[in-house]
């Protein structure tokens, strides 16, 4: 393009980051593209977050070939500790050949800056303190071509990739909006100075109450944490499904508060011992901004609400999408000639479907249920006197099976995510 700076043209421009855009922006630098990242704040930066991450986030970070160790900062975990109706039981992360049998503990800070910094290093070209405030059309085709930033810049290339967060400001300007008929989540996150920081469990409590002045107690969709940080700190906060009737009609700070309010002194969850604000964030579940792939705008991460619904996870989920959406790039440029790059690019949304939609939409079904009180109070009730069937929901709510072969549990969770119907 006559006249623009030669940082000004890429072959692939990433906007955000996060753990979807660098992960995408790894893959395609290491392929050999020339690859601009984009993102609106400058490292390290907050993220609102849980920080804890399953088997399946550590296999994405290990494919890049990340340093997952204890002496470079991570803390490993051996599974998850669930807690509810008067029950306490510890479950392993299951022991299979596809994932790890440990997690991790990683604050966002340094999280995704250490990707960040691993896709600079494969050779992308990250730009920050640059805020993407509208896309570049091209007049002939309709489609996007390029980008434009608040440091008065034009980008272009010739793939564009939204991976802006749950926001995704890109992707509303091109015309994607987030669909109402999927799974919406809502989560509060602080700190607190803690004796509990070293555990060797991430923990889940899922009895969180709705103790409204007048009104009967109701059991709420969602689950409470405790993620030990290894730092002499532990991550707390509260999940919340928009199933609910309080979704939306909440103070959900308070609703930390009172919950946190319970715990043993000892554990030191009060004021005097909060290292950080209280902090929110929307989680985008299930698909829930689609198609995936318009008008030669791809979509990533929390962009195109890659959350799983069972358990509210992302990290995974983005980092995997932006490998999936990473090789399809690759192929599509390697092809004659544009239509036949497009045909590929058009295929990325089914990708995404073949790799996720039946599980999601397994999910999507699991999230109307728990939405019934009186439902959930019962398949609370019940399942935690039972290690087998609790053993079960681990892998079903984290996405934890071998995809061939695997135990009778792993067969029929997989067996469910095909024979469920899957809409776009």
């Amino acid at each position: 393009m006559s006249g623009t700076h030669p940082t000004d043209e890429a072959d692939v421009i990433v906007v955000g980051a996060g753990p979807a855009g660098s992960t995408t922006a790894f893959y395609l630098a290491q392929a050999g593209l020339h690859v601009l990242l984009l993102e609106k704040s400058r490292f390290p930066r907050e993220k609102v977050c849980g920080d804890g991450l399953t088997p399946r986030a550590v296999k994405a970070l290990v494919g890049m070939g990340i340093d997952v160790s204890e002496r470079n900062g991570w803390l490993r975990n051996k599974g998850l500790r669930v807690i509810g109706a008067g029950h306490r039981m510890e479950l392993s992360w299951p022991e299979l050949s596809s994932y790890p049998d440990y997690g991790l503990v990683r604050p966002r800070t340094d999280f995704d800056e250490t990707l960040a910094r691993r896709a600079e290093q494969a050779g992308a070209l990250l730009l920050e303190n640059t805020t993407v405030t509208g896309p570049v059309i091209d007049d002939r085709t309709g489609k996007i071509k390029g980008v434009k930033a608040s440091n008065e810049r034009t980008y272009v290339a010739r793939a564009i990739i939204a991976a802006d967060g749950n926001s995704s400001r890109l992707s509303v300007a091109m015309g994607l909006r987030k669909r109402d008929d999927r799974p919406l989540g809502v989560a509060v996150r602080t700190y607190y100075k803690t004796p509990r920081h070293d555990d060797d469990y991430l923990e889940s409590w899922l009895d969180l109450w709705d103790a409204r002045p007048g009104q009967q107690s109701r059991l709420l969709p969602g689950y409470g944490w405790i993620f030990g940080m290894g730092d002499g700190t532990s991550n707390v906060g509260l999940g919340l499904l928009n199933t609910s009737h309080a979704f939306g009609n909440t103070d959900y700070r308070l609703m930390l508060q009172k919950w946190l309010d319970g715990m043993p002194a000892e554990w030191g969850f009060g004021e005097h011992n909060r290292t950080e604000p209280v902090r929110g964030a929307a989680l985008p579940m299930g698909f829930n901004r689609t198609p995936h792939y318009h008008r030669g705008l791809l979509l990533a991460g929390d962009a195109g609400g890659l959350v799983n619904p069972f358990n509210g996870e992302g990290i995974a989920y983005a980092m995997e999408s932006g490998e999936i959406l990473a090789r399809t790039i690759v192929q599509a440029f390697a092809r004659g000639d544009a239509a036949q790059a497009e045909r590929v690019l058009a295929a990325y949304p089914q990708a995404l479907r073949e790799a996720y939609g039946g599980y999601y939409a397994l999910g999507r079904q699991f999230v109307k249920l728990i939405g019934h009180p009186g439902l959930m109070r019962y398949a609370t009730k019940h399942s935690m006197t039972r290690p087998a069937l609790m053993r079960f929901a681990l892998k079903l709510l984290a996405n934890l099976t071998d995809p061939r072969g695997g135990d009778a549990s792993d067969r029929l969770i997989n067996g469910l995510s095909r024979l469920v119907p899957n809409p776009k």
